[in-house]
């Protein structure tokens, strides 16, 4: 497996950390945006989807919450195609949350992180 990234220096220590996997980059200061199969497009798109979810929908996101308004948003990036009923698409839905629950008091619980600004 291949994780390809731009070359930023945050990403300098990925193959130490993941060795299982080799790294590709691409120079994005050098104006070089896809060399072969090796480009960041993909994930960039659905970075910008999320954060437009958030600015224009939920406006505010918490911490405690952020794992579950990402999964949201992957679920409508996933499931969002246009060409797919919209019935199918509520089954889907339907099938992925059945045999979950979530009660008021895990919901309120305290996990010791603050709220935050929304992602910009």
């Amino acid at each position: 497996m291949t994780v390809y990234t731009d070359d930023a220096a945050a990403y300098g220590a990925l193959p130490n950390v993941i060795n299982q996997f080799r790294h590709e980059t691409v120079s994005h200061d050098s104006g070089e945006y896809v060399r072969g199969e090796v480009h960041t497009n993909g994930i960039e798109s659905v970075w910008a989807a999320l954060k437009r979810t958030i600015t224009g929908t939920w406006r505010h996101v918490s911490p405690k919450y952020l794992a579950r308004y990402v999964n949201e948003a992957t679920f409508r990036l996933n499931e969002g195609n246009c060409e797919v009923d919209t019935l199918d698409r509520m089954a889907a839905f339907s099938a992925g949350i059945g045999g979950k629950r979530l009660s008021y008091a895990n919901l309120t619980a305290d996990n010791g992180k603050s709220a935050s600004p929304a992602v910009a």
